[in-house]
């Protein structure tokens, strides 16, 4: 075996030893929007190649053709090609110009706070990042969670996201899409699960020490299921409310899922309105 198959072989065994342990989440979504979005990327990333793959080819050809050794002599008898200025700046034109056009009806179609069309009504869920855990407050059935949800599977959900303190980032990558939180405002971002399952949600801006804990579980389930699954969360004593909410806002990491059976109405409201006036 010579050194060029040894090297081959090697590149081959290490690309896939480090791919192994990937997660292709965003590539296999079970959500509506994650679906355009990876639709999206695949076909920018197809036309891109387009340009990338012969260049890599034409480079490679050129290499052995002209290495040292093999008595070939460049020597074109020309000095302007009208083809190769084509193919040099028509083809990337005409990929960026349909590159543009498909980024921007797919930015106006996929807009976070624009609602997915459904024949269901969309469910509300308020969103908290605090440190370093995830509240989340079901206003319509007067429950809360922290660092743990569920969800009717193909039916909207509307999260309204903000923060308690630094700036975070709210994202489910087997949903799609992903939004910053930011104390005293108040972000939107509209999901759909296309199947049952659980699903991971992450922080996806590093807010501190406790950032990598700071993970919660999507539980996507049938309307029995997610009923099922509020009346659980009913069961506890927990109520939460101004004193909780202050414990709650304490720093933690690697915070253990928690119910809260009863909630303030305005809790959130109070959340964004207490950074009123600050400069």
């Amino acid at each position: 075996m010579n050194k060029y198959k040894a090297g081959l072989i090697m590149l081959t065994f290490f690309v896939a030893l480090f791919l192994g342990g990937c997660d292709f989440v965003l590539f296999n979504s079970k959500g509506y929007t994650g679906q355009k979005i990876s639709n999206y990327i695949l076909i920018t990333a197809g036309l891109m190649l387009l340009v990338i793959i012969p260049t890599i080819l034409l480079t490679i050809w050129i290499v052995i053709k002209y290495r040292k050794g093999q008595n070939s002599q460049y020597d074109p008898e020309w000095e302007h090609s009208s083809k190769i200025e084509f193919l040099a700046w028509g083809v990337p034109v005409v990929i960026i110009a349909v590159l543009a056009t498909i980024t921007y009806f797919t930015s106006h179609s996929l807009d976070p706070r624009k609602s997915i069309a459904s024949d269901k009504e969309p469910m509300t869920i308020q969103v908290v990042a605090l440190e370093w855990k995830w509240l989340f407050i079901y206003p319509d059935q007067g429950i809360a969670t922290i660092n743990d949800i569920g969800i009717p599977t193909n039916r909207p959900i509307e999260f309204l996201i903000t923060s308690n303190d630094t700036m975070n980032s709210f994202f489910i990558p087997s949903l799609g899409g992903q939004i910053y939180a930011m104390a005293g405002m108040e972000n939107r971002l509209n999901l759909m699960a296309n199947q049952e399952g659980v699903y991971e949600g992450i922080s996806a801006n590093y807010s501190g020490f406790g950032f990598s804990g700071m993970r919660f579980k999507v539980h996507s389930l049938s309307d029995k299921g997610f009923d099922d699954w509020v009346k659980k969360v009913k069961t506890s004593t927990k109520k939460l409310d101004a004193t909780t909410y202050e414990k709650l806002t304490e720093k933690t990491r690697d915070n253990p899922a928690e119910y809260f059976g009863n909630i303030n109405p305005l809790q959130f409201k109070n959340i964004i309105g207490k950074f009123k006036g600050v400069q």
